[in-house]
């Protein structure tokens, strides 16, 4: 009975995966009971239906945009001081212990991020989002990943680099496109549609749709045909 609820309510937030026969009822009581609490926290503390895990920061929620079934896991900390909005569409999940920093220097008010419908990904997440990062819809992440979306400037030998201030391009990842686990993200960085992005890569430039991408530096390995 249990797990015909469960899969009722998964295919009521859009998910059309049949559940696996061989998972015990007690995971469902325990996901059900977890994500109950977790709804609960987010009505009590931003007054909107998102899954809130415990030990939660949410900074300047007034600019952060929060779709349907959005899931922010424990220990994440969301900085929505930027200049644009901050976008967590439908069905968006950010793992535990992540970490958004728009504004990280009072030099430079910070863009932004915008995530779309169904994308998510894995704990121990760092968005350095000052220079804007746009992740489109249907990208699965895994954990560790970093995203830094600007460069300091180091070419005049006759000031501190710490004093010549940053640029920034952004980064952008389009639609239907996995990246494994510890990859970074160099500001400039641009994934096309249909991509995968391999484990442990270090990502700067512009990529095509529809390429496998690994290595330091990322290059095209291979084009999915």
């Amino acid at each position: 009975m249990i797990k015909k609820i469960f899969q009722k309510l998964l295919h009521k937030s859009g998910k059309s995966y049949t559940i696996d026969s061989r998972i015990p009822s007690s995971l469902f009581f325990y996901t059900l009971k977890t994500r109950g609490f977790m709804l609960f926290r987010g009505l009590l503390f931003l007054r909107k239906k998102v899954f809130l895990g415990k030990n939660c920061t949410i900074l300047n929620k007034k600019n952060i945009c929060f779709g349907k079934n959005v899931t922010i896991e424990q220990s994440t900390r969301l900085d929505g001081y930027a200049y644009e909005k901050i976008i967590l569409s439908n069905n968006v999940r950010i793992g535990a212990y992540s970490y958004l920093t728009c504004t990280s220097h009072m030099s430079k008010y910070g863009k932004g991020l915008k995530m779309g419908e169904n994308s998510a990904i894995g704990d121990f997440t760092h968005f350095g989002a000052s220079g804007g990062i746009e992740i489109g819809d249907n990208v699965i992440m895994g954990s560790y990943i970093s995203f830094h979306s600007e460069n300091h400037n180091f070419k005049n030998k006759e000031i501190l680099i710490r004093e010549q201030g940053v640029t920034s391009k952004g980064i952008k990842l389009g639609n239907n496109i996995w990246v494994g686990a510890k990859v970074t993200f160099l500001d400039g960085s641009c994934i096309g549609d249909n991509s995968v992005v391999a484990a442990g890569a270090v990502v700067s430039g512009i990529f095509p749709e529809n390429s496998i991408i690994g290595g330091i530096p990322a290059k095209v390995l291979k084009q999915i045909d």
